[in-house]
Protein backbone atom coordinates (compact mmCIF):
# COMPACT_ATOMS: atom_id res chain seq x y z
CA UNK A 1 0.00 0.00 0.00
CA UNK A 2 1.31 3.25 -0.76
CA UNK A 3 2.09 5.47 1.86
CA UNK A 4 0.86 8.59 0.51
CA UNK A 5 -2.52 6.87 0.52
CA UNK A 6 -2.49 4.69 3.53
CA UNK A 7 -1.40 8.37 5.07
CA UNK A 8 -4.79 10.48 3.51
CA UNK A 9 -6.55 7.17 4.39
CA UNK A 10 -5.56 7.83 8.51
CA UNK A 11 -6.77 11.81 8.26
CA UNK A 12 -10.25 10.91 6.35
CA UNK A 13 -10.82 8.15 8.86
CA UNK A 14 -9.81 10.84 11.94
CA UNK A 15 -11.88 13.37 10.41
CA UNK A 16 -14.88 11.27 10.64
CA UNK A 17 -13.25 10.25 14.03
CA UNK A 18 -13.33 14.12 15.16
CA UNK A 19 -16.94 14.30 13.62
CA UNK A 20 -18.72 11.48 16.34
CA UNK A 21 -17.22 12.59 18.44
CA UNK A 22 -19.61 16.09 18.69
CA UNK A 23 -22.53 13.61 19.14
CA UNK A 24 -22.95 12.69 22.87
CA UNK A 25 -21.97 16.54 23.74
CA UNK A 26 -24.33 17.61 21.02
CA UNK A 27 -26.96 15.91 22.40
CA UNK A 28 -26.16 16.54 26.28
CA UNK A 29 -26.16 20.53 25.21
CA UNK A 30 -29.85 20.26 22.97
CA UNK A 31 -31.00 18.98 25.46
CA UNK A 32 -33.63 17.83 23.88
CA UNK A 33 -37.43 15.87 24.89
CA UNK A 34 -37.04 13.48 21.87
CA UNK A 35 -36.37 9.89 22.65
CA UNK A 36 -33.12 9.04 21.36
CA UNK A 37 -34.43 5.95 19.48
CA UNK A 38 -35.45 9.14 17.67
CA UNK A 39 -32.90 11.11 17.07
CA UNK A 40 -30.71 8.25 16.17
CA UNK A 41 -33.26 7.81 13.57
CA UNK A 42 -33.54 11.56 12.63
CA UNK A 43 -29.89 11.48 12.13
CA UNK A 44 -29.18 8.96 9.68
CA UNK A 45 -32.62 9.21 8.07
CA UNK A 46 -31.68 12.96 7.11
CA UNK A 47 -27.90 12.28 6.49
CA UNK A 48 -28.82 9.03 3.81
CA UNK A 49 -31.35 11.40 1.94
CA UNK A 50 -28.54 14.12 1.62
CA UNK A 51 -26.43 11.41 0.16
CA UNK A 52 -28.71 9.70 -1.89
CA UNK A 53 -30.11 13.18 -3.41
CA UNK A 54 -26.23 13.77 -4.32
CA UNK A 55 -26.33 10.42 -5.83
CA UNK A 56 -29.28 11.26 -8.12
CA UNK A 57 -27.58 14.40 -8.39
CA UNK A 58 -24.01 13.59 -9.75
CA UNK A 59 -24.31 9.33 -10.83
CA UNK A 60 -28.20 8.00 -11.10
CA UNK A 61 -26.94 4.59 -12.73
CA UNK A 62 -24.44 3.63 -9.58
CA UNK A 63 -27.66 2.21 -7.15
CA UNK A 64 -27.83 -0.28 -10.16
CA UNK A 65 -24.20 -1.78 -8.68
CA UNK A 66 -25.80 -2.29 -5.46
CA UNK A 67 -26.74 -6.48 -5.93
CA UNK A 68 -25.35 -9.16 -6.50
CA UNK A 69 -22.39 -9.68 -4.74
CA UNK A 70 -23.02 -6.69 -2.67
CA UNK A 71 -26.09 -7.61 -1.64
CA UNK A 72 -25.22 -9.49 1.48
CA UNK A 73 -22.48 -6.74 2.95
CA UNK A 74 -24.65 -4.00 2.14
CA UNK A 75 -27.58 -5.58 4.17
CA UNK A 76 -25.30 -6.46 7.33
CA UNK A 77 -24.30 -2.87 7.12
CA UNK A 78 -27.53 -1.42 7.00
CA UNK A 79 -28.74 -3.54 10.34
CA UNK A 80 -25.50 -2.66 12.36
CA UNK A 81 -26.25 1.21 11.27
CA UNK A 82 -29.70 0.94 12.51
CA UNK A 83 -28.75 -0.88 15.62
CA UNK A 84 -26.12 1.02 16.61
CA UNK A 85 -27.85 4.42 16.45
CA UNK A 86 -30.57 3.03 18.86
CA UNK A 87 -27.91 1.31 20.69
CA UNK A 88 -25.38 4.38 21.42
CA UNK A 89 -28.11 7.00 21.51
CA UNK A 90 -29.77 4.95 24.12
CA UNK A 91 -26.73 4.18 26.21
CA UNK A 92 -25.57 7.64 26.57
CA UNK A 93 -28.94 8.93 27.44
CA UNK A 94 -28.71 6.36 30.43
CA UNK A 95 -25.20 6.61 31.39
CA UNK A 96 -23.76 9.79 30.35
CA UNK A 97 -21.76 10.61 27.12
CA UNK A 98 -18.30 10.02 28.80
CA UNK A 99 -19.08 6.55 30.09
CA UNK A 100 -20.69 5.24 27.08
CA UNK A 101 -18.67 6.69 24.52
CA UNK A 102 -15.86 5.48 26.22
CA UNK A 103 -17.38 2.34 26.24
CA UNK A 104 -18.71 1.69 22.73
CA UNK A 105 -15.00 2.73 21.27
CA UNK A 106 -13.06 1.21 24.08
CA UNK A 107 -14.83 -1.98 22.26
CA UNK A 108 -15.16 -0.87 18.67
CA UNK A 109 -11.14 -1.78 17.52
CA UNK A 110 -11.16 -4.93 19.38
CA UNK A 111 -14.10 -5.74 17.21
CA UNK A 112 -13.23 -4.66 14.41
CA UNK A 113 -9.75 -6.18 14.59
CA UNK A 114 -11.67 -9.78 15.20
CA UNK A 115 -14.60 -9.13 12.70
CA UNK A 116 -11.51 -8.49 10.13
CA UNK A 117 -9.77 -11.38 11.23
CA UNK A 118 -12.49 -13.96 10.99
CA UNK A 119 -13.74 -12.61 7.93
CA UNK A 120 -11.25 -11.31 5.68
CA UNK A 121 -8.44 -13.54 7.18
CA UNK A 122 -6.05 -10.54 7.62
CA UNK A 123 -3.12 -10.50 9.93
CA UNK A 124 -3.27 -8.20 12.87
CA UNK A 125 -0.21 -6.40 13.27
CA UNK A 126 2.06 -6.01 16.53
CA UNK A 127 1.78 -2.50 15.88
CA UNK A 128 -1.98 -2.31 16.02
CA UNK A 129 -1.69 -4.92 18.48
CA UNK A 130 0.31 -1.80 20.83
CA UNK A 131 -1.65 0.91 19.19
CA UNK A 132 -4.87 -0.49 20.30
CA UNK A 133 -3.86 -1.76 24.15
CA UNK A 134 -3.16 2.11 24.48
CA UNK A 135 -5.89 3.52 22.98
CA UNK A 136 -8.21 1.45 24.85
CA UNK A 137 -6.65 2.15 28.03
CA UNK A 138 -6.89 5.25 27.03
CA UNK A 139 -10.62 4.97 26.74
CA UNK A 140 -11.00 2.93 30.16
CA UNK A 141 -9.21 5.73 31.88
CA UNK A 142 -11.57 8.41 30.24
CA UNK A 143 -14.52 7.01 32.06
CA UNK A 144 -13.39 7.21 35.26
CA UNK A 145 -14.03 10.72 35.95
CA UNK A 146 -18.00 9.92 34.85
CA UNK A 147 -18.20 7.21 36.73
CA UNK A 148 -21.17 8.10 39.60
CA UNK A 149 -20.57 4.66 41.75
CA UNK A 150 -22.98 2.37 39.63
CA UNK A 151 -22.82 1.52 35.68
CA UNK A 152 -26.65 1.53 34.40
CA UNK A 153 -26.77 -2.21 33.42
CA UNK A 154 -28.64 -1.55 30.35
CA UNK A 155 -26.84 1.16 29.12
CA UNK A 156 -23.99 -1.20 29.66
CA UNK A 157 -25.15 -3.82 27.34
CA UNK A 158 -26.50 -1.41 25.20
CA UNK A 159 -23.18 0.30 25.11
CA UNK A 160 -21.76 -2.59 24.28
CA UNK A 161 -23.86 -3.88 21.68
CA UNK A 162 -22.89 -0.90 20.04
CA UNK A 163 -19.32 -1.31 19.79
CA UNK A 164 -19.95 -4.94 18.42
CA UNK A 165 -22.44 -3.16 15.57
CA UNK A 166 -19.48 -0.68 14.80
CA UNK A 167 -17.26 -3.37 13.80
CA UNK A 168 -19.79 -5.14 11.31
CA UNK A 169 -20.08 -2.00 10.00
CA UNK A 170 -16.51 -1.24 9.53
CA UNK A 171 -15.93 -4.81 7.49
CA UNK A 172 -18.82 -5.00 5.52
CA UNK A 173 -17.83 -1.14 4.47
CA UNK A 174 -14.48 -2.94 3.71
CA UNK A 175 -15.84 -5.70 1.43
CA UNK A 176 -17.84 -3.01 -0.18
CA UNK A 177 -15.26 -0.80 -1.25
CA UNK A 178 -13.28 -4.10 -2.52
CA UNK A 179 -15.60 -5.17 -5.03
CA UNK A 180 -15.95 -1.44 -6.62
CA UNK A 181 -19.15 -0.63 -5.05
CA UNK A 182 -19.90 3.56 -5.19
CA UNK A 183 -19.72 3.96 -1.81
CA UNK A 184 -21.82 7.25 -1.65
CA UNK A 185 -24.93 5.02 -3.01
CA UNK A 186 -23.74 2.00 -0.23
CA UNK A 187 -23.56 4.25 2.45
CA UNK A 188 -26.52 5.99 1.64
CA UNK A 189 -28.74 3.10 1.37
CA UNK A 190 -27.31 1.72 4.73
CA UNK A 191 -28.42 4.75 6.19
CA UNK A 192 -31.98 4.82 4.57
CA UNK A 193 -32.60 0.93 5.65
CA UNK A 194 -31.08 1.47 9.16
CA UNK A 195 -33.25 4.25 9.61
CA UNK A 196 -36.11 2.62 8.65
CA UNK A 197 -35.39 0.07 10.68
CA UNK A 198 -36.06 2.37 13.40
CA UNK A 199 -39.14 4.33 12.50
CA UNK A 200 -41.82 2.43 13.95
CA UNK A 201 -40.45 3.15 17.57
CA UNK A 202 -39.33 6.65 16.34
CA UNK A 203 -42.28 7.83 15.04
CA UNK A 204 -43.90 7.78 18.69
CA UNK A 205 -41.27 10.69 19.41
CA UNK A 206 -41.52 12.65 16.05
CA UNK A 207 -43.78 15.65 17.76
CA UNK A 208 -41.01 16.17 19.83
CA UNK A 209 -38.26 16.50 17.15
CA UNK A 210 -39.76 20.20 16.66
CA UNK A 211 -39.36 21.21 20.32
CA UNK A 212 -36.57 23.40 21.92
CA UNK A 213 -33.09 22.91 20.45
CA UNK A 214 -34.37 19.75 18.87
CA UNK A 215 -34.39 21.04 15.01
CA UNK A 216 -30.43 23.10 15.71
CA UNK A 217 -29.43 19.35 17.06
CA UNK A 218 -31.21 17.26 13.84
CA UNK A 219 -29.51 19.96 11.44
CA UNK A 220 -26.04 19.07 12.97
CA UNK A 221 -26.14 15.34 13.23
CA UNK A 222 -27.72 14.71 10.02
CA UNK A 223 -25.36 16.65 7.57
CA UNK A 224 -22.40 16.87 9.42
CA UNK A 225 -21.90 13.97 11.69
CA UNK A 226 -23.52 11.42 9.40
CA UNK A 227 -23.65 12.35 5.90
CA UNK A 228 -20.11 13.95 5.74
CA UNK A 229 -18.39 12.12 8.23
CA UNK A 230 -19.74 8.52 7.03
CA UNK A 231 -18.08 9.42 3.37
CA UNK A 232 -14.81 9.89 5.26
CA UNK A 233 -14.89 7.22 6.93
CA UNK A 234 -15.72 4.72 4.19
CA UNK A 235 -12.79 6.67 1.34
CA UNK A 236 -10.30 6.20 4.14
CA UNK A 237 -10.97 2.61 4.53
CA UNK A 238 -10.40 2.05 1.21
CA UNK A 239 -6.84 2.84 2.01
CA UNK A 240 -6.22 1.22 5.65
CA UNK A 241 -7.38 -1.49 6.82
CA UNK A 242 -10.20 -2.31 8.90
CA UNK A 243 -8.54 -3.00 11.96
CA UNK A 244 -6.73 -0.07 11.69
CA UNK A 245 -9.96 2.11 11.05
CA UNK A 246 -11.32 0.64 14.31
CA UNK A 247 -8.70 1.89 16.43
CA UNK A 248 -8.33 5.67 15.09
CA UNK A 249 -12.38 5.91 15.18
CA UNK A 250 -11.04 6.06 18.60
CA UNK A 251 -11.03 9.67 18.13
CA UNK A 252 -14.23 10.10 19.05
CA UNK A 253 -14.34 9.62 22.41
CA UNK A 254 -11.41 11.62 22.60
CA UNK A 255 -12.87 14.17 20.75
CA UNK A 256 -16.06 14.01 23.23
CA UNK A 257 -13.83 14.34 26.65
CA UNK A 258 -11.92 17.68 24.98
CA UNK A 259 -15.65 18.73 24.24
CA UNK A 260 -17.05 18.16 27.58
CA UNK A 261 -13.89 19.81 29.20
CA UNK A 262 -14.35 22.83 26.86
CA UNK A 263 -17.97 23.10 26.11
CA UNK A 264 -19.77 21.40 29.25
CA UNK A 265 -17.90 22.69 31.97
CA UNK A 266 -16.58 19.18 32.73
CA UNK A 267 -12.85 19.10 35.25
CA UNK A 268 -9.69 17.99 33.89
CA UNK A 269 -8.73 15.14 36.08
CA UNK A 270 -5.50 13.80 36.39
CA UNK A 271 -7.86 10.57 35.26
CA UNK A 272 -8.98 12.78 32.04
CA UNK A 273 -5.82 13.94 31.17
CA UNK A 274 -3.52 10.38 31.38
CA UNK A 275 -6.57 9.04 29.46
CA UNK A 276 -6.36 11.92 26.74
CA UNK A 277 -2.70 11.46 26.71
CA UNK A 278 -2.50 7.56 26.28
CA UNK A 279 -5.53 7.69 24.00
CA UNK A 280 -3.98 10.07 21.93
CA UNK A 281 -0.50 8.43 22.08
CA UNK A 282 -2.28 4.61 20.76
CA UNK A 283 -3.66 7.07 17.73
CA UNK A 284 -0.33 8.51 16.91
CA UNK A 285 1.16 4.81 16.81
CA UNK A 286 -1.63 3.34 14.61
CA UNK A 287 -1.52 6.38 12.56
CA UNK A 288 2.60 6.74 11.90
CA UNK A 289 3.36 4.21 8.98
CA UNK A 290 5.81 1.91 9.16
CA UNK A 291 8.87 1.91 7.79
CA UNK A 292 9.14 0.26 3.78
CA UNK A 293 12.18 -2.30 4.31
CA UNK A 294 13.59 -2.73 0.61
CA UNK A 295 13.75 -6.42 -0.58
CA UNK A 296 16.70 -8.44 0.56
CA UNK A 297 19.29 -9.16 -2.09
CA UNK A 298 19.59 -12.58 -2.74
CA UNK A 299 22.35 -14.58 -3.50
CA UNK A 300 21.34 -15.06 -6.61
CA UNK A 301 20.77 -11.56 -7.60
CA UNK A 302 24.52 -10.65 -6.03
CA UNK A 303 27.04 -9.44 -8.36
CA UNK A 304 30.30 -11.38 -8.48
CA UNK A 305 33.87 -9.56 -8.78
CA UNK A 306 36.18 -11.75 -11.00
CA UNK A 307 39.33 -10.65 -12.28
CA UNK A 308 40.34 -10.34 -16.36
CA UNK A 309 42.88 -12.15 -17.88
CA UNK A 310 44.85 -8.76 -17.49
CA UNK A 311 44.26 -8.64 -13.59
CA UNK A 312 41.67 -6.38 -13.56
CA UNK A 313 38.12 -6.85 -11.58
CA UNK A 314 34.76 -6.68 -13.54
CA UNK A 315 31.82 -6.75 -11.93
CA UNK A 316 29.65 -9.32 -13.47
CA UNK A 317 25.98 -10.42 -12.23
CA UNK A 318 24.56 -13.92 -11.66
CA UNK A 319 22.55 -13.13 -14.96
CA UNK A 320 25.44 -12.90 -17.09
CA UNK A 321 26.18 -9.09 -17.20
CA UNK A 322 29.31 -7.03 -16.84
CA UNK A 323 29.54 -3.97 -16.11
Amino acid sequence: MDQRNGFSGVLLVLAAGVLWGTVGPAQVLADSPAPPVTLGAARILSGGLLLALFVLMTEPRAVRGLGGTARLPLLAAAAATGTFQAAFLTAVDRTGAAVATAIVFGLVPVSTGVCERLVLRTRLSRRWAAGTACAVGGCALLMVPGFTGALDPVGLALALVGGCCFGVYTVSAKILGERGVNMAAAVAVTLLAGGALLLPWALRGAPELAVGRSPALVAWLGPATTAVAYMCFVIGLRRVTAATAGTLSLAEPLVAAVLALAVLGERLSAATTAGCLLLLGGLVLVSVPGRIRPPRRTRRDAPLCLPDATGAVKVESTTGERS
